[in-house]
């Protein structure tokens, strides 16, 4: 048994592959969306978004503490968890990266369409909002002047698989247990 096996200090063996990462990123519907208040503390919330083009664009009203404090400070992060996808739990990819505001009409038009459609493609989510969603409906209703669109562009991904490390800690627990006579 190596110490890779038989402690967590080091999980980089555990990443999620490229072609997981992507399925997670393109599944999960939600994420946390993280960045610093003015004293440089870190906070976050839970909000929709929409992948294109290796991109996160997700949206918010201009007095969401968010959109002034991104307006200050671009630097920002998106913790994705494959928790309730078709993937199971276990696997999670962080990244760093930069967020710019977009106000402008075309972008907004643009981006609202994209989410509702995707709102509307999970009807079997077991909300009652995305079931009977009307896409065309939904966009009228995030068309005010206060929405603004979000475009985080990562720069850095911390990808896990905890798939990987069950398995490949299976044989080094099995021991442990043997030894405290489990």
């Amino acid at each position: 048994m190596t110490d890779q096996s038989t402690n967590y200090d080091d999980v980089k063996q555990y990443r999620l592959d490229a072609d997981r990462e992507q399925e997670l990123i393109n599944s999960a519907g939600e994420c946390v969306f993280i960045w610093s208040n003015k004293a440089g503390h870190p906070i976050g919330v839970i909000t929709a978004y929409v992948p294109v083009d290796g991109k996160i664009w997700m949206t918010a009203t201009r007095e969401r503490v968010r959109i002034k404090a991104i307006a200050r400070d671009g630097r920002s992060s998106c913790v994705f968890t494959s928790k309730g996808t078709h993937m199971g739990g276990g696997k999670t990819v962080t990244y760093k990266g930069n967020t710019v505001i977009h106000d402008d009409d075309k972008t907004k038009k643009w981006f609202y369409n994209l989410l509702a459609q995707g709102m509307a493609g999970r009807p079997d989510d077991g909300n009652e909002f995305t079931k009977n969603l009307k896409p065309e409906l939904f966009v009228r209703f995030l068309d005010t002047p206060e929405r603004v669109v979000l475009e985080f562009t990562p720069e850095l991904s911390i990808p896990f698989d905890g798939d990987k490390m069950a398995a490949g800690t299976a044989a080094a627990y099995a021991q442990f247990a043997a030894e405290d006579g489990e």
